[in-house]
């Protein structure tokens, strides 16, 4: 929001929020219904095809958002270092509202100016004329609207809001108020208009001029340097045809320079080019990829995952990862096309980056989905993924690897200890964090409890957590007989160890494995608290679900606009938090395979590095 807003500021359709779609309805359905009911000779193409055009535009802005947040990830060519936090995210999760409006006055448009109906697919004549119109009259009027707007009365009421985001993304650059965009139509719309009235329009003049101002718009904005030395060296003259990244970066963070729309002429003209332009683009130009000091590995969850990952859906990333939304039925055929595509040449790649105290972050996502991890006759190839991202953090120099979610598996790699083995002189040290995620669990658990109830897969998480409880003297109740012999050999105090068939303790320690059926025996106001990688299935609405072992990262650790799969915003996974502690603490050893850290000694060092728990431990209830 501006900080003064002026009038017009809100969209029409805000108060409909996610159905704000249903506004392009009627024109829709009008569309089609006309083109099928009329007859050939009738028939409107040209006003048919405004529905696909729209899509493209989503399509297009969508390409543009992915690559950028992954080039910025990986840091080759980065222009502005500071970071992009939720806010942000928030801010711009309304880019499609320009797509919106723009296909209600293209529907009118069309269907009142005779002219714009039935158009050619081609014409040469049309596309010279809307080229001229843009270099002269389009690009002259936006350099002294644009400085009009940074005046202190409109800019407080109006462009203040764009500029609240100092590093840009794509869809920043038609992040504005509803005023703002009016003027901008208005003022793209006279080549259009033009080449209508003049009969020189056609079908590909006016989506290519469209998709110009889309592709100049994403890209300028798009935080990475991607247009070669060379292309100016050819030709020289181009520098004042065609602007940069890094040539509107520096609008973005000096404010009163560098104000054209795609044609930098008019600051050379008028005096208003940065001066440090050129040793910027040099400098971006130059720029290589980033080397983490750590590196948390993870993978994809279920198909639908590559909506969610801070490569996808900007807004859907920045949330909760929900398994089932309006948008996956849609989107299957390219789900599908995905899939195949992951398994068959997908390759590790960086999902974001981060910063802590001195410590540069990423994290990495291995090409395979959940059920991949449970199909034995795929180990090999996974390993072979997990290994292979091992040895190249390694030789980036990368001093802690992570393992995130399934690459820590038992029966995988034996909690990473697979790779030890196979390359004892590593540099890079492994952690899996099962230290961390026992004292969460232990430190979620109410003060007062006697007596908890373990339930599920008992890995080595659960063996740590049973025996540090009958360490400090609380039951802990097993209704697997196997289990319980299990626990047996690696707990002290067996008398706290109880084969115990009741479902009366209402702490529950839950793992992977837990039932509807075994959930429903449970009493009601139940603590589920599970130490499993994965959340148990919510199926009652009378009991307290926690999160799986993560942590709530300060506000130090920088550039977090995207939710870790389920957990909530600035929750980090148990892992990755371990990953990053371990490498401040610098403790020079590895943690994995039966491997476990002393509990209290890990919790007291999260905890001094700003690390809380999700949610504070409820009053005993006994």
């Amino acid at each position: 929001m501006a900080t003064k807003p002026g009038l017009l500021t809100d969209w029409p359709w805000t108060p409909l929020g996610s159905y704000k779609y249903v506004v392009l309805a009627p024109w829709v359905a009008h569309s089609i219904y006309s083109f099928a009911a009329k007859g050939e000779n009738e028939r409107d193409l040209t006003n048919f095809l405004i529905l696909f055009f729209l899509i493209w535009r989503v399509l297009h802005n969508q390409i543009w958002i992915s690559i950028s947040r992954h080039r910025t990830a990986n840091g080759k060519n980065r222009i502005v270092d500071k970071t992009i936090e939720f806010d942000q995210v928030d801010r711009e999760s309304n880019w499609d509202d320009q797509i919106i409006l723009n296909g209600i006055l293209f529907y009118i448009f069309n269907t009142t100016v005779s002219k714009a109906s039935r158009l050619p697919w081609w014409r040469t004549d049309g596309v010279i004329l809307i080229a001229l119109l843009h270099i002269g009259p389009v690009e002259f009027l936006y350099y002294w609207l644009h400085r009009a707007l940074h005046h202190h009365f409109l800019y407080s009421r109006y462009h203040s809001h764009h500029h609240s985001s100092i590093v840009t993304e794509p869809i920043t650059s038609v992040i504005h108020p509803f005023a703002e965009h009016i003027s901008y139509f208005l003022l793209f719309a006279i080549p259009t208009v033009t080449a209508v009235f003049t009969g020189t329009a056609s079908m590909m003049s006016l989506v290519g001029y469209i998709t110009y101002i889309d592709l100049m718009n994403n890209m300028g904005h798009c935080n990475f340097e991607l247009i070669p030395k060379k292309v100016f060296s050819i030709f020289p003259p181009l520098k004042y045809l065609m602007y940069t990244p890094s040539y509107h970066s520096l609008h973005h963070t000096q404010f009163r320079t560098n104000y054209s729309l795609f044609v930098p002429m008019y600051d050379y003209i008028y005096g208003t080019m940065d001066e440090s332009t050129d040793s910027l683009y040099e400098n971006s130009v130059k720029r290589g990829e980033d080397s983490a000091d750590v590196v948390h590995l993870t993978h994809l969850t279920n198909p639908e995952s590559i909506y969610h990952i801070r490569l996808g859906f900007a807004s859907v990333a920045s949330k909760p990862d929900e398994n089932s939304t309006w948008y996956n039925w849609l989107l299957w055929p390219f789900t599908i096309w995905s899939v195949i595509y992951n398994c068959m040449c997908g390759r590790t790649f960086i999902l974001e980056r981060n910063a802590f105290e001195k410590l540069k972050l990423q994290s990495w996502s291995i090409p395979r989905y959940n059920v991949q991890y449970f199909n034995k006759w795929q180990s090999e190839a996974i390993n072979g993924l997990i290994e292979k991202a091992i040895l190249d953090a390694e030789a980036k120099g990368t001093k802690v690897l992570s393992l995130g979610l399934l690459n820590q598996g038992e029966e995988l790699n034996k909690n990473g200890e697979l790779y030890i083995q196979r390359y004892p002189k590593m540099k890079i040290r492994l952690v899996d964090g099962s230290s961390l995620a026992a004292a969460i669990v232990l430190n979620s658990i109410p003060k007062g409890t006697t007596q908890v109830f373990l339930k599920g897969n008992l890995n080595k998480v659960a063996h740590s957590i049973a025996f540090a409880l009958c360490q400090r003297g609380i039951k802990v109740n097993i209704s697997s007989e196997y289990e319980y012999e299990k626990l047996k050999l690696s707990v002290a105090s067996q008398s706290n160890l109880v084969l115990y068939k009741s479902f009366g303790v209402k702490t529950w320690l839950v793992g992977d494995g837990v039932s509807e059926e075994d959930q429903s025996k449970a009493q009601k106001g139940t603590l589920f608290i599970p130490f499993s990688t994965f959340p148990p299935k919510k199926v009652r609405n009378d009991c307290f679900y926690f999160n799986t072992p993560a942590m709530l990262a300060p506000m130090s650790l920088q550039n977090l606009d995207s939710c870790e799969n389920w957990l909530p915003r600035r929750a980090l996974s148990a892992g990755r938090v371990a990953g990053i502690v371990h490498a401040i603490e610098g403790w020079n050893v590895n943690e994995c395979g039966d491997k476990m850290f002393n509990i209290d000694k890990v919790w007291q060092a999260t905890l001094k590095h700003g690390f809380r728990l999700l949610v504070s431990p409820p009053h005993t209830h006994y």
